[in-house]
């Protein structure tokens, strides 16, 4: 069982779901988290310094379980692999990730886990159909939030939702109380203004509220 697996299997979490900037925030933002109590950390590829903040998470603050967002094609998800991550998230599911993520499977080099992105039941059918059982919703309250995920509970009793997109401190809970949520994704624990203003107090006491 992979670290991530671990953490889920034991709790529901709650992944910060982070953009970074600026490289030189990587490290004390990770350790604002995890001593806030988060151990989970998403960092999108959605800047130029995604990857190489994730290497140096995953070099510098062992107790975080770092893993890559917003990864789009095979290459993307190769070069998270290299970076250190230890799962990865992507917004969608298509024909070559799934290859990419079945031909890591067979070669058994990497441990991770991998969370592809569904917004419809032919999506979830799909993803299931390619051996996937833990899926991101995406974007989660743009498509139904808690109503669609109570929906497939039914059809879909033995898969698992990370649902993110519209996660907010009013409403977390809700999605966490859910039988087939195993975790969430939020933003505002590391919004851009606390990283800009190297505010990691702050960040540690928004990961501290979220544990509690």
């Amino acid at each position: 069982m992979t670290k991530l697996n671990t953490w889920l299997k034991n709790t529901k979490p709650l992944i910060p779901v982070i953009v970074i900037e600026d490289i030189e925030h990587a490290v004390p933002m990770a350790k604002a988290l995890v001593a806030g109590g988060l151990h989970l950390l998403e960092v999108t590829l959605r800047t130029e310094a995604g990857l190489a903040a994730i290497k140096l998470i995953s070099e510098q603050v062992h107790d975080a379980i770092v893993g890559a967002g917003t990864v789009c094609n095979a290459d993307e998800y190769q070069q998270a692999i290299d970076a250190g991550a230890q799962f990865i998230v992507s917004p969608g599911l298509t024909p070559e990730l799934i290859q990419k993520a079945q031909q890591v499977q067979k070669e058994g080099k990497w441990g991770g886990v991998f969370l592809p992105g569904v917004a419809t039941a032919s999506e979830v059918m799909q993803a299931k159909a390619a051996g996937f059982t833990q899926l991101k919703c995406f974007p989660a309250s743009a498509i139904g939030g808690v109503k669609l995920l109570k929906a497939w509970s039914g059809p879909f009793a033995d898969i698992q939702f990370c649902p993110t997109g519209g996660i907010s401190p009013e409403n977390y809970q809700e999605y966490l109380s859910l039988d087939n949520v195993m975790c969430v994704g939020g933003s505002w624990i590391t919004e851009g203004r606390l990283l800009t203003a190297n505010n990691w107090p702050e960040v540690e006491k928004r990961a501290r509220g979220i544990v509690g």
